[in-house]
């Protein structure tokens, strides 16, 4: 009697990760030096937000479901979804297809998702040091634009809430090209810092 052969399949697809850590990265980096006071709101911003930042991050997200992490899928395809919410947020009332969000609903959606985000980055220490700096340095900016919008903080409150962004958005600039040059270069050549264990 012949034994059943077994058959293992071997995962040969990409690393999704910097895809969606760069998407969403370069897209807040470009946003933040808006809320940073260096340009105004432009169809650059709501580009990025739509293309790279969304429908980017929501392809990596699917790619990470692929690979069954669901961490990194509820991450990517969240803030994916997040970045067009936002492009529509802006773009439906000039469009007049909706009445502008005002002051009050801006912040309980930033809260939500500073909440999201805090919970998100409980995830991150089981993961490396630089997911953890990319997600608390954004629960820290949705903190910040909430209070923005809550308190009608001035210019100045504002342009310091952008800087802070700029961290959080290098920051996962980073560890997306971080994992790019190490899997190509098979060693550290950025580090992440260490994973727990």
């Amino acid at each position: 009697m012949n034994e059943p052969t077994v058959t293992q399949i071997k995962d040969v697809s990409a690393n999704p990760a910097p895809l969606g850590l760069l998407a969403f990265g370069m897209t807040t980096v470009l946003l933040n030096l808006h809320n940073a006071g260096f340009y105004e709101l432009n169809s650059m911003i709501l580009a990025m937000g739509i293309f790279y930042g969304g429908i980017a991050q929501v392809i990596a997200g699917i790619m990470e479901w692929k690979k069954g992490n669901t961490f990194a899928t509820t991450a990517f395809i969240s803030y994916g979804m997040f970045w067009l919410t936002l492009v529509a947020l802006i773009v439906l009332p000039k469009m007049g297809l909706a009445i502008a969000t005002d002051e009050t609903a801006k912040v309980a959606f930033l809260v939500l998702w500073g909440v999201f985000t805090a919970v998100m980055f409980v995830g991150t220490l089981y993961l490396n040091r630089a997911l953890q700096l990319v997600f608390f340095t954004l629960v820290v900016l949705f903190f910040l634009l909430a209070y923005c919008d809550y308190s009608g903080a001035g210019p100045a409150f504002r342009h310091f809430t952008g800087f802070e962004g700029l961290v959080c958005g290098f920051s996962a600039i980073y560890a997306g090209l971080a994992q790019v040059l190490n899997e190509l270069a098979g060693k550290i050549i950025l580090p992440l810092g260490p994973v727990k264990k």
